[in-house]
């Protein structure tokens, strides 16, 4: 069980590396170094650079040392993924995640149709196309939607939302929609990028999330299974 001790020694490792002004990438004191700077032992050094590692927080390079690592959000996704899937708040949990990818493409979407270039639509309509083959493709579709915004944040987030939804996909039920339906509305977010028409490219994005809401509020709607 994580203890309060453990959790502050990771502190405290996090704020020697705020302190020395350690960038992503730079290498970390040595194991015999932290024992010394933290006054604690070496398990207790291994213990909580392993915690810290499972957050992106430092990253171990085996024959070469401790490094200061990239944090990505991804590391998140299991926790996350374990929150919307434990008890009864959990589909709200879903929903509310949802519903903040939602408000973050809807309100971006403005800015990609001012900016986006011909050969970016091109390779848009190309992964819209391929939906119903390659599951993947959905994905793939939104991290190069907001790629234009040269917001490294927003595409993490963007790609957290979509690893924890699909993760827990399974248990919501069969789509509203049919994957050609789903391939269709992408399209038709292509065409309003296309046309410059910001308004249209949030309802298409609207629209495209409404299946998603229909889909939780349906689990959420299910009777809680019997325990065994």
């Amino acid at each position: 069980m994580r203890t309060r001790d453990d959790a502050s020694l990771q502190e405290r490792i996090v704020a020697l590396i705020h302190e020395r002004g350690l960038a992503p990438g730079s290498p970390m004191p040595t194991e015999v170094q932290l024992m010394e700077l933290l006054g604690t032992s070496r398990n207790s050094v291994r213990e909580a650079v392993r915690a810290l590692q499972a957050l992106g927080i430092v990253e171990i390079r085996h024959g070469h040392g401790t490094f200061v690592g990239h944090a990505p959000l991804d590391a998140l996704t299991p926790s996350f993924a374990f929150r919307v899937r434990s008890g009864p708040g959990g589909i709200r949990a879903l929903h509310d995640l949802v519903e903040v990818r939602e408000l973050l493409e809807t309100g971006l979407i403005g800015q990609v149709a001012q900016s986006t270039s011909a050969p970016r639509l091109a390779a848009l309509e190309a992964l819209a196309n391929g939906m119903d083959r390659d599951r993947e493709a959905d994905r793939a579709f939104h991290a190069l939607l907001y790629d234009s915004c040269g917001n490294e944040l927003v595409l993490q987030l963007i790609g957290l939302f979509w690893d924890v939804y699909h993760e827990v996909e399974p248990t919501l039920g069969p789509p509203e929609e049919r994957t050609a339906e789903i391939a269709v509305n992408h399209r038709r977010i292509v065409a309003a990028l296309r046309a410059r028409d910001a308004e249209a490219a949030r309802e298409a994005m609207r629209l495209h999330f409404r299946d998603v809401k229909a889909r939780i509020a349906r689990a959420a709607s299910q009777p809680a299974p019997a325990p065994t």
